[in-house]
């Protein structure tokens, strides 16, 4: 369905943040990266009915908040055995299908991440975790839009029925991103990059 400098572009720009996020992976990472990723790989695994389509969870919006750049391989390597396993997505558009999770997942580490650690109460932290996980959604849901667009102009009508698809996504998944890094503030600061 995607162009071939849609695929490309997708491709080559995974490769280089996947290259940049183990580059900068430490071995303490690895273990909440497994977690994370398993999260990942069980919940996108659900579909859910909305409209004339599906959308399935995607938490990249909680991954970016716990891992920063480790958020990379761990979308990575989950979307890649979802590949193999069950055919999700299919090995040409891979590279797109992480650059549309992953990138989302790496601006709300960068953007909110700072923010988190220096949350004074667990109110703030699952504010903080709702506005990632809408944020999380939209930019992906932005992203598969614009993958669809850019490839053909036969598909804009179904770019926009993405973008409204994904809306009550957003909204769940604010409430699930809210409630963990709240709890995670209360119990396991340090997983959300809390040194108290």
């Amino acid at each position: 369905m995607l162009s071939l400098p849609v695929l490309a572009t997708g491709g080559a720009a995974s490769v280089a943040a996947l290259g940049v996020a183990v580059a900068r992976l430490r071995s303490h990472d690895i273990p909440r990266t497994a977690v994370l990723g398993a999260v990942f790989f069980v919940a996108s695994l659900i579909t859910l009915p909305v409209g004339p389509t599906t959308v399935h969870p995607l938490l990249n919006g909680l991954m970016g908040l716990v891992l920063g750049w480790a958020a990379i391989p761990a979308i990575v390597v989950s979307l890649f055995l979802q590949m193999i396993f069950f055919g999700f997505g299919g090995l040409t558009a891979f590279g797109v299908n992480v650059f549309n999770i992953a990138v989302p997942a790496l601006l709300v580490a960068l953007v909110l991440r700072p923010w988190l650690m220096r949350a004074g109460d667990p109110r703030r932290a699952g504010l903080l975790g709702a506005v990632a996980g809408v944020s999380g959604v939209l930019l992906t849901g932005v992203l598969v839009s614009a993958s669809l667009a850019l490839s053909s102009p036969a598909y804009l009508d179904a770019a926009k029925i993405v973008i409204v698809t994904y809306l009550p996504l957003a909204a769940g998944e604010a409430a699930i991103t809210a409630a963990t890094v709240a709890f995670l503030w209360r119990v396991a600061p340090d997983m959300v990059g809390i040194v108290r």
